[in-house]
């Protein structure tokens, strides 16, 4: 990316690398004599106070409207008297609550509505916005001054203070296209004439810098961003979108768009201002409980979590592939291969609607050692619907029976001494446990009702398997479907969802990041599972670090098989890594690839490598490394290919041996720390450090190199490899 930009306030160049001293005594000379500066402050400052006092106005408002609605309720209540005597008065209580629910409905609306608001300030009082654009709609009219933040506010005379980047408006701004230009809002297209794309440094009330963009930007902001040290989560970048990841953000809603991006392309950025964009567009009928994000492991959820409040979305509901299984399956067959033939996949699902159930096929119902319904009377309940075939239609229909049964044989029990004697033996905790009340039943139909809800709260886990369909063997049938001995779990859960139409059918949106690890046979399955969902798969196929994984094009025709056409999008700059260290990782690329690759990023250090001739001095070496990477700025990685290995370079370096990043935890801000590969995957560290980059660690293979791609790609400052013995020669052609 390049271009021609003017720098109007000199300030600027100490976030664009000049001499920090050399660049404040300039700054204070510019702004005594700079109007524009001083214009800019002077609204800057203006917008705050106004946001500081809508918050305060809407703080008053919120709690003089929850004392109101407490008083009403209160008043309410007490002239409330609940007549059942005769149908008249009947219906005269019904509307008096109807009433009560009306003017409760009237407060919680008027409740969020400021909420709502409050909250958008809340987000702009850490930044009111973070650029300007001046827009002229028609030739000799007056040019509109709009102002672009993280979210959008108008005051109270409905004057847009802050626009929101996710408007349609704001659109010209990520456009980059200064004179002339077009955005789309309500299915028209709208021509404007851009005069003027201001970005902006602030912080609160205060204005750091500003820069004026004349053309397709060098991007001024985005520079003086990534110059900024890295901290231990993710930040927004709202403010500095480049036009490749814009367009992917605010992509038309397809079924499937599939995202390639090179390693540091700021995929899972777009995926997460994607997330965001789509909330705003359908606010009101998209609920963060409708949005899946599919993560490669939880490191990377702890890095990413505040991402989306920062902007003042709620985060979507976060898990790996190993938490999507173990919340369908039971917990000791949610873990083996996940690489089985799409063709296994087909056979399933052309033999499910050919066989009928056999008895063996059923497992009965109990709970609490309780049997409560037997296998003979599932497999009566199937002989019932034996004129069907099996698959999801036949499930229902034994499901509803069977939870029928289950409620009747409660009831019977319910009428028994023995289950009346339990109901009173109860001691105080158990009852308000249960009943959240004490008990002490009158006459039969009484103690009968309370047996009902005693058996109901002991017996719910019964009607969780009916619901869950848990009297399934669902090995046994797809065993004997398949005519195999064994299932793995990807097969045991796509038997599951063919035969029982198993799935989250309220999902609107699922997001896959690092698509590239994911194998054919599991897209399938959240293909299937996720049947209504549009989905957004990131990845980078050069960071495939698992065997036996789909290719994009393998990936493509399991959604085109699902959902007729995938619509595709390229992010090819890193704005991640320095050009010397990218230049690294894009020698290990072919040479068509490897053209197409850019850094944003200024020049940094050449990075490091170090042979050792043997095991002494390449010991010698990484402890070295490692001693002077303690005493830098940032974070260090050193990221070992396995977590087996984890524990021996621990024990190389010493007693003093950073320590291992594990499964659930969160990065630190600073210091070094050893990480396996898979953890590392998706973050990134200020340096990296790879202890063997020898040939015996990283043969001249195929998934070797992608491994060590993503290896040399977490870094953004700086890398050392080093390696005991040669070099692998992947790195034959490195710069």
């Amino acid at each position: 990316m390049s271009g021609h930009h003017e720098t109007r306030n000199a300030s600027t160049r100490n976030t664009v690398g000049f001499a920090e001293g050399d660049a404040q005594a300039i700054a204070q000379t510019d702004r005594s004599v700079d109007p524009v500066f001083a214009q800019e402050q002077k609204h800057l400052s203006d917008t705050y106070e106004t946001l500081e006092a809508m918050g305060r106005s809407l703080t008053a408002k919120i709690r003089a409207l929850d004392e109101s609605a407490a008083e009403d309720k209160r008043s309410m209540a007490e002239e409330l008297s609940p007549n059942f005597a005769s149908y008249a008065d009947a219906m005269e209580t019904y509307a008096d609550f109807a009433t009560v629910n009306r003017v409760v409905d009237g407060y919680n609306v008027a409740h969020d509505l400021n909420a709502e608001k409050l909250a958008r300030i809340e987000v702009l009082l850490k930044q009111p916005y973070f650029a300007k654009v001046v827009l002229q709609f028609k030739a000799g009219e007056e040019a509109k001054e709009l102002y672009i933040g993280n979210a959008g506010v108008s005051d109270d005379a409905y004057r847009r203070l802050v626009v929101d980047w996710r408007s349609p408006v704001a659109e010209v701004y990520y456009n980059q296209d200064m004179g002339p230009t077009t955005y789309r809002a309500n299915g028209r297209t709208i021509d404007v004439d851009l005069k003027l794309r201001r970005q902006f440094d602030i912080a609160g009330s205060v204005l750091n810098a500003y820069f004026d963009t004349n053309v397709a930007i060098q991007d001024s902001l985005l520079l003086a961003s990534l110059s900024k040290e890295r901290t231990a989560h993710m930040q927004a970048i709202t403010a500095t979108i480049q036009k490749e990841q814009n367009e992917v953000i605010r992509h038309d809603d397809v079924p499937v768009l599939l995202v390639s991006g090179i390693a540091g392309s700021g995929k899972t950025s777009v995926l997460l201002q994607r997330i965001a964009y789509l909330f705003y567009q359908r606010r009101g009928e998209l609920d963060p409980s409708e949005v899946f994000l599919i993560t490669p492991n939880p490191v990377f959820r702890h890095y990413i979590d505040n991402v989306l409040p920062d902007l003042g979305e709620s985060n979507p509901e976060t898990f790996t592939w190993d938490d999507f299984l173990e919340r369908l399956m039971p917990p000791d067959r949610s873990h083996g291969e996940t690489d089985v033939p799409l063709s296994t996949f087909e056979r399933i699902d052309g033999l499910v609607g050919t066989f009928a159930f056999e008895q063996n096929d059923f497992k009965e119902i109990r709970c609490k050692d309780t049997r409560l319904i037997p296998v003979g009377q599932i497999a009566q309940v199937a002989a019932k619907y034996k004129h069907l075939p099996a698959g999801p239609h036949l499930v229902s229909l034994m499901r509803e029976a069977l939870a029928e049964r289950l409620e009747s044989r409660i009831a019977q029990m319910a009428g028994t001494d023995a289950v009346h004697d339990e109901l009173l033996a109860l001691d105080l905790n158990e009852q308000l446990e249960i009943f959240h009340e004490t008990i002490d039943p009158q006459d039969d139909e009484e103690i009968r009702s309370f047996a009902l809800r005693y058996l109901n709260n002991r017996f719910a886990d019964a009607f969780e398997a009916v619901e869950n369909d848990d009297w399934l063997r669902i090995d046994r049938i797809g065993m004997r479907l398949l005519d195999a001995t064994h299932l793995e779990p990807v097969t045991w859960l796509y038997v599951k969802i063919a035969l029982t139409g198993l799935g989250n059918p309220s999902a609107k949106y699922v997001m896959i990041d690092e698509v590239q690890d994911y194998s054919a046979a599991q897209l399938a399955v959240l293909g299937r599972y996720f049947r209504r969902a549009h989905f957004m798969l990131l990845g980078d196929e050069n960071q495939a670090i698992k065997p036996n994984t789909a290719t994009f094009g393998e990936a493509r025709s399991v959604f085109e098989s699902l959902h007729e056409t995938v619509s595709e999008c390229k992010l090819m700059t890193s704005y991640r890594s320095s050009p010397e260290i990218t230049a690294l990782f894009a020698s290990l690329l072919k040479d068509s690839e490897r053209m197409r690759i850019s850094s944003i990023q200024r020049a940094g250090e050449k990075p490091v490598v170090i042979e050792g001739s043997d095991r002494d001095m390449w010991v010698s070496a990484l402890r070295q490394a490692v001693e002077a990477a303690e005493g830098e700025d940032g974070l260090t990685a050193i990221i070992v290919p396995w977590k087996s290995n984890a524990k021996h370079v621990q024990s190389l370096i010493g007693d003093n041996a950073p320590a291992l990043v594990k499964k659930n935890a969160a990065l630190p801000d600073k210091g070094v720390v050893v990480i396996p590969l898979e953890l590392a995957k998706g973050l990134e560290f200020d340096h990296v450090i790879v202890p063997d980059a020898s040939e015996a660690v990283f043969p001249h293979d195929e998934l070797s190199r992608r491994r060590l791609y993503t290896t040399v790609s977490r870094a953004t400052k700086k890398i050392t490899l080093l390696s005991q013995g040669a070099l692998t020669s992947l790195l034959d052609e490195r710069p």
